[in-house]
């Protein structure tokens, strides 16, 4: 099955051609790379340079990849925090970090671009890191064209015309809400397996919209349907017998990925044929990538022999390029998953199972919303492959009032809302270039555009009072920035405390073991019910001392009443990280930590970051410089090696 470009896509290709900056909003799986690569195409073919960016490592990983075979290696270099190969090519994959931080140094490759592309734009509302997209999009020089790529959202237009009216450009907007591959939804409920919402209430699956039930109605003898079980094995075999498979089944819980992976490995779904060439494929993707004798690829591959995988943060990422690589194959055909896999990923199956509603929304549990759902729902049904796509939820009487069901599967998706909160490391290259005027930014910000005049009070009395705070602590003075101030702006993240332990001279005398020690306190965090380990010797002492400057922190930012806190230092991996930059082997460091293995590798990863900035930072010493460099070259090695993965 092959396909024409729909009229969507010849509007936004057209725009392109006529040399304006273009919004697209279509469903996922709608096929809106081939507007990227029409974009890229006119850059490259008029001697522009052209830049991707992603909101994850994973979908810049399958990008530098992708645009390698259809360009050629010399053509695509990457760019991400602890990557940087070919970095003057003219088609550049970027984190949305690095673009901005670029932005804000004022790179010299940023002259030659000519286009920048922004997939997932909708990323702008994330809690955590919409902000950088913000100030990604803020920064970009007029002269330079963008594409923005987005889900489908209900206030396109705002965000366009924001886009269009904060720097002028000529910005066409293309919206899509019909998908080429329509999804049909089914549900699991009870044991029984339905594809109707109104047979789930006539039948009383969902038997009262106010599920949890109040101590009054308990009195009265009021009782909750009891719950069949919905068996796994039910819907596995439906999907088989009715030829629904590849699946992609998502789960909010990494150990729940792996155990409904074993769970399903009662079940073979490949044919001899296939079972040899998975088993080919994933032995020398293993042997490629060094894992052939890490105990989880082992284990994995008991999985892999029955058309299984299992995919989620805490794996080694070499390990998870694996299985995206045969799930490509179409060898895979069900794949057990976090979220992350519906980040952009070009991941698409035949189906897609929610184990369960709900996630855990950075401070509880919730509902999904109506645009996560469809984000990851979207997966299903292969452009080109299906003519349809199945999407089965497992739900259970009590788990979901009926009217949030119907809100998330036919409801309208929530609107992007700004996030923006600048760092003091943005505050102070700003300031560098603008002093006291670089307030003028805000104005133009989405932020602004967006709101009220309360909320535009709000945020720019946060500005002073970061401001305040950076002159409280030295590091802006007058109309400049101090010494102090611009080693800190190296540092998006961590500026305050490092730029407090640089003062006071506690990094210099630091080997580089305990240099890499002290800065994965600073960016690492453990999840939620980790007690803090026992530390010995030295680190005790560093991790007193990390925590007397962060505190010291605190009370400056409630005194000007900042949120969020500078994170605290949390020395959890400390003796792991040690053993790893000491040369021990990778399962012998993970054993001294609490961690996944890919929240370990994340997190040295993280550092590599840290130390190539401290590196290049004004105002450090010869002597740290050198310790820095030596602990790049001691930490990566090996599985956290990740241009090595990118090499390969």
């Amino acid at each position: 099955m092959t396909f024409q470009l729909d009229p969507f896509q010849e509007q936004a290709i057209k725009a392109v051609q006529r040399g304006h900056s273009v919004f697209v909003s279509a469903p996922t799986g709608s096929g809106k790379t081939v507007i990227a690569e029409s974009v890229i195409d006119r850059a490259l073919s008029q001697g522009e340079h052209a830049v991707y960016t992603a909101p994850v490592k994973a979908l810049s990983n399958q990008k530098f990849r992708d645009f390698k075979a259809r360009y050629g290696d010399d053509k695509v270099g990457i760019l991400t925090g602890d990557v940087a190969l070919n970095t003057e090519a003219p088609l550049l994959i970027m984190t949305t970090e690095i673009y901005r931080n670029s932005l804000l140094d004022y790179h010299h490759r940023i002259e030659k671009i000519g286009w920048v592309i922004f997939d997932e734009i909708h990323y702008l509302d994330d809690l955590e890191r919409g902000t950088v997209w913000e100030e990604a999009l803020l920064f970009t020089p007029a002269r330079i064209k963008i594409l923005a790529l987005s889900a489908t959202i209900p206030n396109v237009k705002e965000l366009a015309d924001w886009i269009h009216n904060s720097q002028g450009r000529d910005l066409s907007v293309i919206e899509e809400t019909r998908r080429v591959v329509p999804l049909h939804f089914f549900f699991q409920c009870q044991g029984k397996i339905q594809n109707n919402l109104n047979t789930l209430f006539r039948e009383g699956y969902l038997n009262r919209d106010n599920w949890r039930m109040s101590s009054r109605e308990r009195r009265r003898g009021f009782r909750p349907l009891r719950a069949h079980p919905n068996r796994l094995d039910v819907m596995l075999e439906h999907l088989r017998k009715n030829d629904r498979l590849p699946l992609i089944y998502f789960v909010f819980g990494r150990r729940r990925a792996e155990l409904l992976a074993q769970e399903a490995a009662a079940f073979d779904f490949l044919k001899p044929a296939e079972r040899q060439g998975i088993v080919e494929q994933y032995d020398t993707l293993c042997d490629r990538y060094d894992l052939k004798s890490e105990v989880t690829a082992l284990d994995m591959k008991q999985l892999i022999e029955r058309g299984i995988g299992y995919h989620h943060a805490g794996m080694l990422p070499s390990l998870k390029e694996v299985i995206e690589q045969l799930f490509t194959s179409r060898f895979l055909k069900a794949i057990f998953t976090t979220e992350t896999f519906a980040l952009g990923i070009n991941m698409p199956a035949r189906s897609v199972v929610f184990d369960q509603l709900e996630k855990f929304y950075g401070t509880g549990f919730r509902h999904l919303s109506c645009r996560d759902f469809f984000q990851m729902a979207g997966r299903a049904g292969r452009r080109g492959l299906d003519p349809e796509g199945f999407v089965y939820s497992r739900i259970q009487p009590g788990d979901i009032p009926f009217s949030t069901l119907k809100r998330i599967l036919h409801g309208q998706s929530e609107p992007v809302k700004s996030q923006f909160n600048t760092s003091y490391a943005t505050l102070l290259n700003l300031y560098r270039e603008r002093g006291d005027k670089l307030l003028e930014i805000y104005p133009r910000s989405f932020h602004y555009f967006q709101s009220g005049e309360r909320r535009r009070k709000e945020c720019v009395d946060h500005f002073h009072h970061k401001l305040d705070l950076l002159r409280e602590l030295g590091y802006i003075d007058a109309n400049t920035v101090t010494a102090k101030g611009e080693f800190a702006a190296a540092f998006f993240g961590y500026e305050l405390v490092l730029g407090e332990m640089h003062e006071e001279g506690l990094l210099d005398p630091l080997d580089e073991s305990a240099l890499s020690v002290m800065l994965c306190s600073l960016i690492y965090e453990p999840r939620r019910g980790i007690p803090p380990p026992r530390l010995k010797s030295y680190k005790a002492q560093m991790n007193a001392k990390a925590n007397e400057i962060v505190n010291r922190i605190h009370k400056r930012e409630t005194k000007y009443h900042i949120r969020p806190l500078t994170k605290d230092a949390s020395f959890h991996l400390a003796e792991g990280v040690e053993a790893w930059v000491k040369g021990a082997t990778f399962d012998k460091a993970l054993s001294l930590t609490a961690a996944d293995e890919g929240e370990f590798v994340r997190a040295l990863r993280m550092v590599i970051q840290i130390v190539r900035e401290l590196r290049q930072a004004p105002h450090t010493s010869e002597k740290l410089s050198r310790t820095a460099h030596t602990a790049y070259q001691k930490i990566n090695r090996g599985v956290v090696d990740a241009e090595r993965q990118l090499r390969t």
